[in-house]
């Protein structure tokens, strides 16, 4: 990629998006927008965001500026500050294509914006609504905030040693969740508008995005057939090595093998549940004893390096004084110059032939006020009917594990026909990492994350190592838009089946590759999971308590990668229909995690301040905790936004009436004092009731559960965010869903189970490929095709 002027264009120009936001998921959703070359205007109040003067650090803003991180969410929008009810904010409302509403329905309600309004005015306009539980079910209304969210998805629950208390995943992660997913869902729509289609209320849930950052633990219960899940930690995980902490991941049996041999342990080969993460927790003190002498003596360079020669996920930590100064950083250009005078992730994705938007600068309160109004658009009387806003996206599917197969669990939702290429030979990690049955034949058939993500989809196997396998490839290739891959980069190129050849056969498809670590650069062959993303870009480093080494966030950025390929898709195929040119488009995952965690390198950079682990604080002042309750190790998340809110607990829990209190610095300066009160409190309440009681005062409040037993949920079951489907080899499950209400006219979001392991062969090579019975007969026979994995 080159460095200079890029003049080449962005994947959506054109596109107008009013904005009205006051949390960091809306903006988040709109810098995304603004990216890929979409005008922004953003409304604020007469005050401004309440982000302009935000520091994570809780470093002092200048009066009259700008906060660091209001300036990398917002440059290059426009600021309008107007009131709701002006000719001015009509005007633009009914010009924008997308209009982003990141408020309560209460408070929508206050500022009377009426998403239902909206689209009486403007038929074809897409509104998207960010709210905690959405603008529906029993808790709509309700205070949170993305901490207590966090607790009732059951993401918070299954982290921690058991000896402590639960612990939350630092950094907002959830909200860069919701803002990613709210930009994919106006892409989504924005096509079948375009298409003729009428425009849609979109309500994006944010409780539904969180419960998406957790491995869908209630079917690994119901699939294997096991007892809710406990909190644990990784082992080995965080470890300290000679000079500082090292990041190990392991996924596979494999892997685990491959680390006892680097650690020199022989004995961990004896013990058949080591080679499954779940089993290594019983074993934490007999592994972390073998392996000390062997860390300790080692930098963590060293480690990393001997990593590398045996293909295993280990990583340095990074944290906001280090990233920047990482090789792959540095090598590949990641980090450019924001106008407010710092350095900041570029856009998280590549493409060959558009570029991002240039970073310009962030506006002053009101500067767009004198901009005129956008004229209303001009449409052909609507001929479509309300169908799935992907009808007739044909994609073809290589990815595996988590991250890629999320990208593509959201564009089959939304009506895309997915078709996902596995081999006999080397099935989908997934299907069977992290536990598996020994009381059925087909075990493969059970992988609980598999379940999850593959909704939608058909299955085809193709050995891509035989030259029959790869030319069929090619024929579904030449049908297709999209193809999608995530292994690490010499596996395509090993197959022959790079962009270029790609291309050749159709120069209209969008290759969307997701390396870990990009396609060029020093890191290029490393391997790397999710977890080697947190602990690289910062996740971890803030992810845990003070006094304790750092706690990995447990994969959550596997699906934020995916729904940033996702959006990354329609950007490119948006621009593909408008210019008949498709591309290559690359997604790092590593880069992804970066834009959520720029708040870090930033902070650093102004402030010389580095953000690290807080427990279950937050940074930038947040007064929240998780407290025990009187039940057996029951917790609960408590979170205070503002001064009615602490009036509110207060008043509940009848102590801490103190002026002193009133005030947000008064209460910063007193946590500790204020964390003994509320300890003590806690301790001799019950857990559900005390939860019910607080709600209902308007203080953010959650139970921290398992994340097996969210089904039970009842605003995620009132919103229908599980829905049951029938498996052919392990019965009814419930699924998970996008996080938004269904469509207008929608029954439902999933359509088919999960497929087989080459269930759809015949239904596709015949269809797309022409062949005959024979022809398969003979691929089944050469194991280039089937559906049972090789020697099994």
């Amino acid at each position: 990629m080159s460095h200079e002027a890029d003049n080449r264009p962005t994947p959506l120009e054109e596109l107008r998006v009013v904005e009205i936001s006051d949390r960091l998921a809306g903006s988040y959703c709109g810098k995304l927008l603004v990216d890929a070359g979409a005008q922004v205007r953003k409304v604020e109040p007469p005050q401004g965001d309440p982000l302009r003067g935000f520091s994570a650090t809780c470093s002092p803003v200048p009066a009259g500026q700008a906060s660091p991180l209001f300036c990398y969410l917002n440059a290059g929008k426009s600021s309008l500050s107007v009131s709701p009810e002006s000719q001015r904010m009509k005007a633009d409302l009914a010009g924008a294509d997308v209009v982003i509403l990141a408020l309560s329905p209460s408070r929508a309600a206050d500022l009377g914006i009426d998403p239902q309004r909206l689209l009486a005015d403007a038929p074809r306009a897409i509104v998207v609504t960010i709210s905690d539980f959405g603008w529906s079910g029993p808790f709509a209304d309700r205070a949170a905030t993305e901490f207590t969210l966090q607790a009732w998805s059951g993401c918070t629950g299954f982290r921690g040693d058991p000896a402590g208390p639960p612990i939350s995943i630092g950094g907002d992660l959830g909200e860069y969740m919701g803002g990613v997913y709210a930009a994919f869902g106006a892409l989504a729509m924005l096509r079948r508008v375009q298409r003729g289609g009428p425009g849609e209320h979109l309500d994006l849930s944010m409780l539904e995005a969180i419960t998406a950052m957790q491995s869908s633990e209630w079917l690994h219960s119901q699939l294997l057939r096991v007892p809710p899940v406990r909190r644990t930690l990784e082992v080995p995980s965080i470890v300290p090595a000679k000079d500082g902490y090292v990041g190990i991941t392991m996924v596979t049996g494999q892997q685990w093998l491959d680390f006892a041999a680097m650690v020199e342990c022989p004995q961990f080969e004896e013990i058949p549940q080591l080679r499954f993460q779940i089993g290594r927790w019983e074993y934490r003190d007999f592994i972390y004893e073998s392996i000390g002498p062997w860390m300790a003596e080692r930098t963590v360079a060293e480690i990393v390096e001997l990593g590398q020669l045996f293909r295993l996920p280990i990583a340095a930590l990074g944290n906001g004084a280090t990233i920047r100064d990482m090789e792959y950083m540095t090598e590949r250009g990641v980090f450019i110059e924001n106008p407010a005078g710092f350095h900041q992730p570029r856009a998280p994705w590549l493409m060959a032939e558009c570029g991002p938007a240039p970073v310009r600068e962030t506006p002053a309160l009101g500067a767009g006020n004198d901009e005129s109004p956008w004229q209303p658009r001009e449409y052909a009387t609507s001929t479509a009917g309300a169908e799935l806003p992907l009808q007739g996206v044909r994609i073809v599917d290589l990815t595996a594990f988590w991250a890629g197969p999320a990208a593509t669990h959201l564009l089959a939702a939304f009506g895309a026909d997915v078709v996902k290429v596995e081999s006999i030979q080397r099935p989908d990690g997934i299907r069977y990492s992290g536990g598996m049955r020994t009381d059925v034949d087909d075990w493969w058939e059970y992988g609980w994350v598999f379940h999850a993500m593959n909704t939608n989809k058909r299955s085809v196997t193709l050995d891509l190592g035989s030259d029959e396998g790869r030319g069929l490839f090619r024929t579904l290739v030449a049908g297709a838009d999209v193809v999608i891959e995530n292994f690490s980069p010499r596996v395509m190129d090993h197959f022959g089946l790079t962009a270029d050849v790609l291309l050749k056969i159709n120069p209209r498809l969008v290759v969307t590759r997701m390396p870990a670590f990009g396609l060029a650069g020093p890191w290029r062959e490393r391997v790397g999971f999710a977890p080697t993303m947190e602990q690289l870009g910062g996740l971890t480093w803030v992810t845990g308590l003070p006094e304790t080494p750092p706690v990995t966030p447990r994969g959550a950025c596997d699906p934020l990668a995916g729904v940033h390929a996702a959006f990354a898709v329609l950007a490119a195929l948006h621009f593909a229909e408008r210019t008949g040119t498709g591309q290559q488009v690359e997604l790092p995952m590593l880069e992804t995690v970066l834009n959520t965690t720029a708040v870090q390198p930033i902070e650093a950079e102004v402030f010389g301040k580095t953000l690290s682990r807080r427990g279950n604080r937050g940074q930038g002042g947040a007064l929240q905790n998780i407290y025990r309750c009187a039940g057996d190790d029951d917790w609960i998340a408590v979170s205070v936004g503002d001064d009615r809110q602490w009036a509110s607990l207060v008043n509940v829990i009848g102590a801490l009436s103190d002026e002193g209190l009133t005030t947000d610095a008064g209460r910063r300066e007193r946590a500790d004092e204020i964390d003994h009160v509320l300890q003590d409190w806690f301790a001799a309440q019950p857990l559900d009731a005390t939860v019910e009681l607080l709600a209902a005062a308007g203080v953010p409040v959650a139970p921290v559960g398992s994340p097996s037993l969210v089904t039970e949920n009842p605003q995620l079951r009132a919103r229908g965010f599980f829905e049951s489907l029938e498996h052919p080899r392990t019965g009814p499950g419930l699924y998970p869903t996008p996080p938004f209400a269904l469509l207008t006219g929608q029954q439902q979001w999933l359509l088919r189970p999960p497929p087989t392991l080459g269930e759809h062969n015949e239904d596709v090579l015949r269809d797309q490929c022409g062949l005959t019975e024979g022809e398969l007969a003979h691929l089944a026979a050469g194991k280039v095709i089937g559906n049972r994995p090789v020697g099994l």
